[in-house]
């Protein structure tokens, strides 16, 4: 097996993105009581460039959560209300006539939408119709917006949080599975414990506001992204990566039983792409040098929630995508030698 080896300067960057992270986690937790891992998922994302699903009902702090890393991470925030008559152009801008008060010639002038930011919130996601939809979906892929002609890149870092309320689904559009497949992370939020709740309550009700500082910029950012793909991963990490992602496919002559008589349709490569980014994002945040077997389990649920489509005896017999991860975590397991994992 081929032997991964780090640098001195990874290893002195990865020390100091750890305690960059201990600040910023720090400061989140002045104003998000609980949620933890929540937290480090969408830290994970973004470091990964990747962008989000959370899903959850309302009242859990999504919009607080993605406002308070905008502020601590010093990025412009915009918050987009998805509803069922919004157009493609009320994100990502469009061209307006406008008439030169020295010539009185008129000219068109593109007004850019509110997608031009760093850290973009597309609150309920699925209440607008699929042509609204793909338009920010071809903003997360390509980091650019096409209007008129002419193409207008986005300012980096871009990362895109979407949010689903699971409880309303009248009236909805749901997103495509290929256009699920863009979000790295499926994020769900759980209802918080009962002393966390007790926390949210007292500091919500009582006067003055928690104000985090600024502990990091959008240049830094950039700068630990490319740290974050410069993290070593053995052949014998990512071969269990794609050996999890290729047995969530039923087609797969490998896969176990379980996925053959419960599953529609299993992950796409890009799943494992994101287990083997995501895990080198969890591996540096915690301040480690090399991806696990451990990292790559732990992404697992997150990245193949909604890759892996249950068919109707699943939904029949009530059983989730969640409950076939678990099983597929039991029964593939990493191969010694980092070819196909067994």
């Amino acid at each position: 097996m081929k032997t991964v080896e780090i640098r001195d300067q990874e290893i002195a960057a990865i020390e100091e993105f750890a305690a960059r992270r201990e600040a910023l986690l720090r400061e989140i937790r002045k104003v998000i009581v609980g949620q933890e891992k929540v937290v480090e998922e969408v830290l994970i994302s973004l470091f990964a460039r990747g962008h989000c699903l959370l899903v959850g009902v309302p009242g859990l702090a999504k919009t607080l959560l993605i406002g308070t890393l905008a502020e601590v991470l010093d990025l412009d925030f915009n918050r987009i209300q998805f509803t069922p008559d919004l157009m493609p152009s009320d994100i990502t801008g469009t061209d307006i006539l406008q008439e030169d008060a020295a010539t009185g010639r008129r000219k068109f002038q593109f007004l850019k939408g509110p997608i031009f930011t760093n850290i973009l919130l597309a609150d309920e996601i699925n209440r607008t119709p699929p042509k609204t939809q793909a338009a920010l979906l071809q903003s997360m892929q390509e980091y650019q917006v096409s209007a008129g002609g002419t193409t207008y890149p986005l300012d980096l870092p871009f990362f895109v949080l979407a949010t689903q309320n699971p409880i309303e689904q009248e009236g909805t559009y749901p997103l495509p599975e290929a256009q699920l497949d863009r979000f790295m992370l499926n994020i769900e939020i759980q209802y918080p414990p009962f002393e966390d709740e007790v926390q949210i309550v007292l500091q919500t009700t009582s006067v003055g506001k928690p104000t985090p500082k600024k502990v990091m910029d959008g240049p830094a950012i950039l700068r630990y992204q490319e740290l974050v793909r410069r993290v070593p991963a053995s052949p014998f990490v990512v071969s269990y990566a794609v050996s999890l992602a290729q047995k969530s496919r039923p087609q797969n002559p490998q896969a176990p039983q379980l996925v053959k008589d419960y599953v529609e349709w299993g992950a796409g490569p890009r799943a494992s792409q994101y287990l083997v980014l995501g895990a080198k994002a969890m591996t540096i945040l915690q301040g480690r040098y090399a991806v696990s077997i451990e990292d790559i389990q732990a992404m697992a649920p997150s990245v193949l929630r909604h890759r892996i489509i249950p068919n109707f005896k699943a939904q029949a017999e009530g059983i989730s995508s969640l409950d076939i991860i678990s099983r597929l975590l039991s029964e593939v397991k990493p191969s010694a030698d980092g070819s196909e994992a067994g």
